[in-house]
């Protein structure tokens, strides 16, 4: 019997997939994927590198807690350090889109000295301050509504989305199992990972004090039609003494699905430069 590998972190067990040999990258998943959408990185990495790629909170096969107290931005955040110290690994690469993204940070603030390089790609949906409470009001909407009709209408229309419908038009076949795998998310999950998660999270100019002494060297990833990105990402430019800004044209939200050689072979000469030390 094949027995499923875990990290026991707090309140929840987190799923992994393990692949490849040598210096460690984590792939941390945004709130409308899964493990699975990092396949091309995992695929195209482990050949140099050891992968791993996990389920967050909420979404199968890891555990899906029912205590909204187990969600949220720090749980998120601490996540990656169990799966980390589960695993044996003093310090790793971290990759995250969006939601993942946004923990990535997070880790970065919190567990520095776990992580050697940073990749936040599509971060910073729901900081525009201004639009703040219209933001927590419509995530506690989504919530409510998938929690009533499960995925069948929600999943359509995220998939339909103004930063989501280039993966429909440009690779047919990515976005049709990108969409498969949205349906087989747990709905419980989703719901409070949308509720107390994406919906009570700070926006990324609040942290401005602690991301300016962040050394961690990070790149900043980001489609130029993922409207609600662009100037987070600018504003972490700014901010983050050993940051570097990379813009893919003609590109949305799901940057490695989108565009996967590009957003690769970015992260490797990324990657490549943090282990030589010139990004020191």
């Amino acid at each position: 019997m094949h027995i499923m590998p875990y990290a026991q972190s707090t309140g929840a067990r987190l799923y992994y997939e393990e692949t490849g040999a040598g210096y460690p990258i984590l792939f941390v998943h945004e709130y409308g994927a899964d493990h699975r959408e990092w396949e091309l990185q995992v695929r195209y990495f482990s050949r140099e590198y050891r992968c791993i790629a996990y389920a967050a909170r909420g979404y199968t096969p890891s555990d899906v807690p029912e205590d909204p107290k187990l969600y949220g931005q720090d749980h998120s955040a601490d996540d990656i350090a169990a799966v980390l110290r589960h695993l044996g690994i003093a310090r790793a690469h971290v990759v995250g889109l969006s939601m993942g993204a946004f923990a990535t940070l997070r880790f970065g603030l919190r567990h520095a000295p776990l992580a050697s390089a940073l990749v936040v790609a599509g971060v910073g949906s729901g900081s525009n301050l201004a639009e703040l409470a219209q933001w927590r009001r419509m995530q506690v909407e989504k919530s409510e509504q998938l929690m009533k009709e499960g995925w069948k209408n929600i999943a359509e229309e995220t998939g339909h989305n103004p930063t989501r419908i280039q993966l429909k038009r440009k690779n047919p076949r990515a976005w049709a199992e990108f969409m498969a795998h949205l349906r087989e998310h747990s709905v419980t999950g989703s719901a409070l990972t949308q509720r107390w998660y994406q919906g009570e999270r700070d926006p990324v100019y609040q942290w401005e004090a602690e991301l300016k002494k962040m050394t961690v060297p990070t790149l900043i990833a980001v489609g130029d039609e993922d409207a609600g990105c662009i100037e987070p990402s600018v504003f972490l430019k700014r901010t983050l003494p050993r940051a570097g800004l990379w813009v893919c044209p003609n590109t949305g939200h799901a940057i490695n699905l989108e565009e996967p050689e590009a957003f690769n072979l970015q992260l490797a000469a990324f990657f490549a430069s943090v282990e030589r030390g010139a990004r020191a």
